[in-house]
Order: C-alpha cells, then sequence, then structure tokens
C-alpha cells in the first residue's frame, strides 16, 4: 500500500532534506540523478520527499523544465524490492488503455526509477464521505479504468493468484493479528473454526473466473485530474527480453487466449458504457500496482468499495457495485449473470481481503513499527463481522471475531460445535 502523496502546498527543499541510512546509497542516487538530470530537463536541487510506503519504497518529487512540471523518483532498495513487476504491470496498464506513471528511467542495479507524475490529489483526497451522490462520477471512472484493465488480461502473463496465496494471505491474520497483536492463542475450538471458515473462503473465491488482479484498487491509490495518456507506453524501457530474462512470467510472446477474455476491449465497448473513459474525460491515474496478480474477477471491485481508509453505508456500495456488474456484462466480461450470485462471490472476496489486511497492518505495527496502519483495523473488522453475520456457514468465523474482540459473552463458546 501507498501513502498518500503529500499536499500540493508541500516546502521545496534541497535534496540534503532527504535523509539516507546508506551513505553509498546516497552517493548511487546523486550519481544516477546528474546522469540522467539533462536528458529529463530535471533540476535535483529541488528532489523532495513525496510519499512512503507501506513496504521499503520510497517516492520523491522532482522538478523538471519544459512541458513535465515534476517528475517521480522510486527509490526501492534491490535487496529489499524487487522492481520488475512494477515496470512488467506499468508496461501491462499502458497497454490495456490504463492511465499509469510511465517509467522513463530504471536503475536496474540501485533500484532508482523515474517515473511520470500524476499530481498531487487522489481520489480519496476530493471524496465527501457525506455526500456520496457526489462521489458517483468518480466511481464510475474508476469503474471504466477497472474494466480497462481486467477486459487485457491473460493466462500466464502474472502471478497466480492461486489456493497457495490466498492460504498464506488468510494466514497472516491469525499469527498477526489474534496471535502477537490480541496475545490469543490459536488453537483447539478457535483454531478449528477458523480453520473450517478459511476452507470455505478459499474454494469460494477460486471458483471465480480469473482476470488481471490490481490487489489494491481503491480511492487512495487513484489520483484525479490527470490528463489521458493513453497509448503511450513505458517509454522505451525495459530492454528487449530484460523482463524474459528475470524468468518473471510476462516476458517474451504474449501467451494464447482461451479465457473468454478479450486481449482489448470490444470496439465502441467503454463508450458504449455512457461514463467517462469511453469518452474524452479525464482519466484517472493508477498506482501501486506493482503487486498485481491473476485470479477472481470479484477482488478489486470488494477493494474500491470495502476501502482501507473509507467506509459507505450499504445502499452506496450496493449501487456501484450493481454499476460494475452492468458495465462489465455489457464489456464481455465473465461475471455471473445473476447479480445476486455476483455480490455474494463479492462479499466473500472481500472476507479474504479484510482478514489478510488486519493481519498486514498488526505485522506492520508490531515487526515494522508502523502503528499508523494499525488504527484502521476495527473498520477491517467491522467488515469481517458485517459478512460473517449475513452467511450461516460463516458463523464459525463470526464467533471467532466475537471472541477476540469481546463483543459477545465468552461463555458461548463452551457449548456445542458450530
Amino acid at each position: 500500500m501507498t501513502a498518500p502523496p503529500l499536499p500540493a502546498s508541500e516546502p521545496t527543499p534541497s535534496a540534503t532534506a532527504i535523509l539516507w541510512a546508506d551513505p553509498q546509497r546516497a552517493a548511487a542516487f546523486q550519481n544516477w540523478l546528474a546522469g540522467i538530470g539533462a536528458a529529463h530537463g530535471l533540476r535535483p536541487e529541488t528532489v523532495r520527499l513525496a510519499s512512503a510506503d507501506a513496504s521499503f519504497r520510497r517516492y520523491f518529487r522532482i522538478d523538471a523544465t519544459g512541458s513535465a512540471a515534476s517528475r517521480i523518483v522510486m527509490d526501492a532498495p534491490p535487496d529489499k524490492e524487487n522492481s520488475e513487476p512494477f515496470v512488467q504491470v506499468a508496461r501491462l496498464m499502458a497497454e490495456a488503455g490504463v492511465t499509469a506513471p510511465q517509467v522513463l528511467e530504471w536503475d536496474r542495479t540501485h533500484g532508482f526509477l523515474l517515473l511520470d507524475d500524476l499530481g498531487r490529489e487522489t481520489m480519496l483526497d476530493v471524496i465527501d464521505p457525506a455526500r456520496p451522490d457526489a462521489s458517483r462520477p468518480l466511481y464510475d471512472q474508476a469503474i471504466d479504468a477497472l474494466i480497462r484493465w481486467q477486459l487485457a488480461s491473460r493466462p500466464g502473463v502474472l502471478p497466480p493468484y492461486d489456493r497457495a496465496l490466498l492460504e498464506r494471505e488468510l494466514a497472516l491474520f491469525p499469527e498477526w493479528y489474534i496471535g502477537r497483536h490480541r496475545g490469543i492463542a490459536v488453537e483447539g475450538q478457535l483454531k478449528e473454526r477458523l480453520e473450517r471458515s478459511f476452507r470455505l473462503i478459499v474454494e469460494s473465491n477460486l471458483a471465480s473466473p480469473s482476470v488481471y488482479v490490481h490487489r489494491d484498487f481503491m480511492p487512495r491509490n487513484l489520483m484525479v485530474n490527470v490528463a489521458p495518456t493513453l497509448g503511450t507506453g513505458v517509454s522505451s524501457l525495459p530492454p528487449e527480453g530484460a523482463l524474459a530474462a528475470s524468468g518473471r512470467p510476462g516476458g517474451g510472446s504474449a501467451p494464447t487466449l482461451g479465457t473468454g477474455v478479450s486481449s482489448l476491449p470490444p470496439e465502441g465497448a467503454l463508450a458504449a458504457l455512457g461514463r467517462p473513459g469511453g469518452g474524452s474525460a479525464p482519466d484517472l491515474g493508477v498506482l501501486d500496482f506493482q503487486d498485481a496478480v491473476y485470479g477472481p474477477i470479484t477482488y478489486d471491485i470488494a477493494s474500491l468499495m470495502r476501502d482501507a481508509f473509507l467506509s459507505w453505508d450499504e445502499e452506496f456500495v450496493l449501487d456501484v457495485t450493481i454499476r460494475y456488474w452492468e458495465a462489465a456484462r455489457k464489456a464481455k466480461l465473465p461475471v455471473d449473470a445473476d447479480f445476486g450470485a455476483f455480490y455474494r462471490s463479492v462479499e466473500w472476496m472481500g472476507l479474504q481481503r479484510h482478514l489478510k489486511v488486519a493481519g498486514i497492518f498488526a505485522r506492520l505495527t508490531l515487526r515494522d513499527g508502523k502503528p499508523r496502519y494499525l488504527a484502521d483495523t476495527p473498520r477491517f473488522i467491522a467488515y469481517i463481522r458485517s459478512t460473517a453475520s449475513r452467511y450461516m456457514e460463516l458463523t464459525p468465523l463470526l464467533r471467532v471475531i466475537d471472541e477476540i474482540e469481546g463483543t459477545s459473552a465468552l461463555t458461548g463458546f463452551a457449548y456445542g460445535r458450530v
């Protein structure tokens, strides 16, 4: 997850204001910046922090001359962060007609990347939670970007969102949230209930058709007021064959289609939706896509409407999800023909995400010293309780949540086997 960019009123300190734990890395950065500065009209004296990541990545903003007012530099230490997926997915997004940062330069050895600057204002910044009707046009634009991304899907390009990955994600919740954060031993009936619930969740999610999945498609990662840059590609990077040489799927010739998902939007498919994205309206820019996978079509709409940092009432969630479902059907994406069945799948996919993120936020606090994330876990616990309470087969999970959160009498767990 990426922290939001600094506001437009940010100061413009000198390059020395950026702190480096490793002097050698600082020197490598200065040398790299000096080497590419002239070609891109960069002003090295203006580099400053733009945002920090939940990972080990940092982002700097640097002013530029000419038509580009500024650029973004990604600082991704290669021993901690692999930049190749970012470069690959940036290219895939450009090919799909989705506005995303172009990779203009890439120092593979040191993990420095020069990127387009898509601005300082996120969709989260401009949304008024008290006025859902006013936010609907932005969600329509998000839906259009998501459909472009999904229509470009091909199997064998991105890592699979398979059973092993689903199970690893769910395991974060008992280990980090229950065991380490709440200090409750995951054993006995509590463990058995979790395992039963997790098996149901995994089976439900594996049953969904697969497309490209962003994995963090939410307002905090969508930039507003971005001029369209469709079809621009990703500069000239990486060099031909670079991704193929890395051994990561996606470098090399395109796999044969065969999933029922077209590699390009049907002619007029997005314009026929009657919303931004089919016309000339500015696009939302998409960030934080480096963890993209090939998996359940329900994931990204669940992520969009069950946000880590923003909650909507059920009426608005349903409305936007229906809009996505109708648009996806028009675009011939493989969504269930019955909305009720589709919505159930979205809820169960959201449950997977909520459990995972609660575990990740606890880990960020306890292992990585980033406590601000844990403050948002009550939102995810509320999502989990709300979804589990709607499905009888998820009663065991609901009882686990009630026990660890103290929201029901613990004596209820001493009787029966539910």
